[in-house]
């Protein structure tokens, strides 16, 4: 019989439009793996509500598999140890993958490359990062003309089909999915997760078939908390249970603004190019202007950062966001921009701390996109927003609709008319009073940026 193969999974646990998948099961029988390993050092850690989106998917995927004969192998440790040792288990010839593009994990696929045969293939992008280039060869550092190259080249090749599986002759262990603690049980903070999301291939298909509808308003409506307008993908995409070129193919004959949508596809994209370029900008500013940014810290700007993560800010639109993303692992990106240029400008902390939170909280944490909003954020990007343009959230919540949306996340403040929901005039009970005035933050946050240019 026909030596196996490992489909070794990552961000890409799926069975549609899967290349590895799809080329490990004409080579003959397939062993799909999944190794936890971001408790080394070279591994970004996952935060807790990607932890708890994984463990579903994983037993979603599984589940998926044994329908069609197959079953997920789950091992723990260094995958470049992890996955030979599995080859010489079963006999297994070569390791199948999906390329991914966190450092860590390009530097995991080289060394698994130098253990034994790998082959990598594309399928998480609509175009590979570092393939969409200048006229004069280089890599795109801004998202416009990025966008407008890579629009050309689209749309994407058509989806493969699930493929039909071979199982090997005899199947390797499998740690129990539960030993690996995942899932928060001392206190068990994901109740609202679980109203909220299906993790999973089926969820994710289930979620854009809903899109589809929605979709040629998307331009209308994605900027209004208050309604259903964006299409709720970014973990499904995350975690790879949804290619973004079957989301493309899915979407772009939706017509009305479907083409707004798009360029939301793009930015990801651009995401993902910056950060093989650049793969430590989830932790420095690409502008090294701004490393001597003078930055609050000290117990005050501690306090305030923990008021901003609880919701405690007395600023109704931030704390709506802030407690909507605690309950579901998930904020309205409208309001992710309102809530990070608040920390960012009114409270003067520093853009990292932000994104860990974000990493740590959000079920669609991703490295490249995380990064790139966040910089775009403060400032600090090779592509950003300037610093001295700072979000009045006072103005932002009426002007995109949010008194509904603030009704839900901060029932202290149901009872107030739409005129105070957005700044409530008189003390509420129960809600605290502005940590910080806008004008003289707004003040404080022009005078840093001035002391920083000297």
């Amino acid at each position: 019989m026909t030596t196996p193969s490992i489909v070794w999974l990552r961000r890409d646990l799926r069975l549609a439009d899967q290349a590895a998948f799809y080329a490990a099961s004409q080579a003959g029988p397939v062993i799909p793996v999944y190794v936890l390993d971001d408790d080394t050092p070279r591994h970004r850690r996952m935060g807790g509500a990607s932890r708890w989106w994984l463990h579903h998917s994983l037993e979603r995927l599984d589940a998926d598999l044994r329908a069609r004969g197959s079953r997920l192998i789950l091992r723990r440790g260094k995958v470049d140890e992890v996955l030979p040792a599995l080859a010489a288990e079963t006999g297994a010839s070569a390791v199948h993958a999906l390329h991914h593009y966190e450092p860590w994990w390009r530097n995991a696929e080289r060394a698994v490359g130098k253990a034994m045969p790998l082959h990598l293939h594309h399928g998480n992008t609509l175009a590979p990062p570092g393939s969409v280039l200048t006229g004069s060869g280089t890599p795109f550092k801004i998202f416009t003309p990025f966008w407008r190259a890579l629009s050309e080249r689209m749309p994407p090749a058509p989806p493969l089909p699930v493929p039909d599986l071979t199982a090997p002759t005899h199947w390797p262990a499998s740690d129990p999915l539960d030993s690996w603690g995942l899932l928060p049980i001392k206190p068990d903070w994901a109740g609202g997760f679980r109203a909220e999301w299906t993790p999973g291939e089926g969820g994710a298909l289930e979620r854009l078939e809903t899109f589809v509808r929605r979709a040629p308003k998307y331009a209308e409506h994605r900027n209004l908390p208050s309604m259903e307008g964006t299409s709720r993908l970014s973990a499904h995409l995350h975690f790879g249970e949804v290619s973004p070129a079957m989301v493309w193919h899915r979407t772009a004959a939706a017509g009305g603004s479907v083409a707004t949508f798009l360029g939301e596809i793009g930015w990801r994209e651009y995401a993902q190019n910056v950060i093989v370029q650049l793969p430590d900008y989830g932790n420095r500013n690409a502008r090294e202007a701004y490393d001597r940014f003078p930055w609050r810290a000290g117990p005050d700007a501690d306090a305030d950062f923990a008021a901003w993560t609880q919701g405690r800010t007395g600023y109704p639109i931030v704390d709506a966001g802030m407690r909507q993303l605690w309950v579901s692992g998930w904020m309205h990106n409208r309001v992710r921009m309102i809530a990070a240029s608040f920390l960012i400008k009114h409270l003067l902390v520093d853009w990292r701390r932000g994104d860990q939170w974000f990493w740590d909280t959000l079920v669609d944490a991703d490295y490249g996109s995380n990064a790139v909003n966040w910089q775009w954020s403060a400032g600090t990007g090779v592509d950003s927003n300037m610093f001295v343009r700072i979000m009045a959230p006072l103005t932002q919540s009426p002007k995109f609709d949010a008194g509904d949306y603030i009704r839900q996340w901060v029932p202290e403040l149901a009872h107030l008319s739409d005129l105070e929901i957005h700044d409530p005039v008189k003390p509420v009970r129960g809600y605290p009073q502005k940590i910080v005035d806008h004008a003289a933050a707004r003040a404080r946050a022009l005078a840093a940026h001035q002391a920083l240019k000297g």
